[in-house]
């Protein structure tokens, strides 16, 4: 969080916070009402403070008050930082580098989500690979023997569990499953005032 920020909360603790403002795009784009905020030195200070609270809301915190965001598929998204080969070098949205990817999921659209943390951010998180980067990501799987995945084993996974296959992120080689129909993590994708709250929508 930016010193500025972290001050301005101290000095006007009890600002009420904005629902209903702020979106978070398949694509890792901050949205008001619907056009994506172009201004870079803008976009880099709603990532450096962007984060959750205790019970999975996601928002940015603007000065002294808290901006909540509404999320349209996860609260991180992911891309590769230059050409894979082989291993892939993750980074959110925000521009923080995955320090730790945990485990990945293959979705049933044929997207890839990752559990991981960072150095500088998010302790244990779920992110989107963005769709664009998909091609170069898969030069990343292996099968059981660490060779790149093959015909037979893409088919293994697109079918169902597939043990003994991984993904090359970072340093590590983390498992790969298939994430089932319906499956939800544990974010709050549209943050609303609870009754009674003193708030700006």
């Amino acid at each position: 969080m930016d010193d500025i920020v972290a001050q301005a909360m101290a000095r006007w603790p009890d600002v009420p916070a904005v629902y209903g403002w702020l979106r978070l795009d398949p694509r890792g784009r901050w949205l008001v009402k619907g056009e994506p905020i172009g201004h870079r030195p803008t976009v880099d200070f709603i990532g450096r403070n962007y984060r959750p609270d205790a019970q999975g809301r996601y928002y940015f915190q603007n000065g002294p008050q808290r901006v909540f965001v509404d999320i349209d598929h996860l609260p991180w998204i992911l891309h590769l930082e230059g050409p894979a080969r082989g291993h892939a070098a993750l980074v959110t949205h925000t521009g923080v580098p995955v320090s730790r990817a945990i485990r990945a999921w293959l979705d049933p659209e044929g997207g890839v989500v990752v559990e991981f943390a960072t150095a500088d951010g998010p302790a244990r998180a779920v992110g989107a690979v963005l769709d664009r980067d998909l091609p170069a990501l898969a030069e990343c799987f292996a099968g059981p023997d660490g060779r790149p995945l093959d015909e037979a084993g893409w088919e293994r996974l697109l079918d169902g569990p597939a043990p003994g296959i991984s993904l090359a992120a970072g340093e590590r080689s983390i498992p790969v499953d298939r994430l089932p129909p319906g499956s939800t993590f544990p974010f709050v994708r549209m943050p609303r005032p609870a009754a009674g709250e003193d708030a700006c929508t």
